[in-house]
């Protein structure tokens, strides 16, 4: 049985194909967040501080403080510069938000109701501060209205 050369052809080209594929290792990559997608994550974090002081709940309050310090952190080693920014930005974290995290875990230790909103409007002056002086004052940060985390317990539920 003859087979036409073209037949031929492709089935070479295909086999060829096929080997060259399985012998490549794939090209991936470690995933790094960009810039924008911390600071939403960092945005969630300082919501859910807010409803967690407000409750009381000072565990989940010290926890969203590590994550705000983790978030910072990620946010300095992943992106040490950003395009339109003309300072560091591990230098930029540490004077406007090291501070204010200072007082909050003060205040969460303290077990301090008072105090934990006082550090927390400082807090978020601070992230206001820090906008503004990178030119994204456009971007704003207040105290949160509503929780949006309806499926989340802030409250500490005491057992008796």
């Amino acid at each position: 049985m003859k087979l036409p050369f073209a037949h031929i052809l492709q089935v070479s080209t295909f086999s060829i194909l096929l080997s060259a594929c399985a012998s490549q290792q794939p090209a991936f990559t470690e995933y790094v967040p960009g810039l924008g997608e911390i600071m939403a994550q960092t945005a969630t974090r300082h919501l859910k501080l807010w409803y967690a002081g407000l409750a009381q709940n000072w565990p989940l309050a010290a926890y969203e403080i590590e994550e705000l310090k983790e978030g910072f952190e990620d946010a300095g080693k992943f992106h040490p510069t950003h395009k339109d920014i003309k300072q560091a930005l591990p230098v930029l974290l540490t004077s406007y938000m090291e501070h204010p995290l200072e007082q909050l875990e003060q205040a969460i230790k303290e077990r301090n109701p008072d105090t934990f909103r006082k550090s927390y409007d400082t807090l978020t002056a601070g992230c206001n501060t820090c906008h503004q002086a990178t030119g994204f004052g456009f971007n704003q940060v207040k105290r949160p209205d509503f929780n949006p985390f309806t499926n989340q317990v802030f409250e500490i539920k005491t057992q008796n």
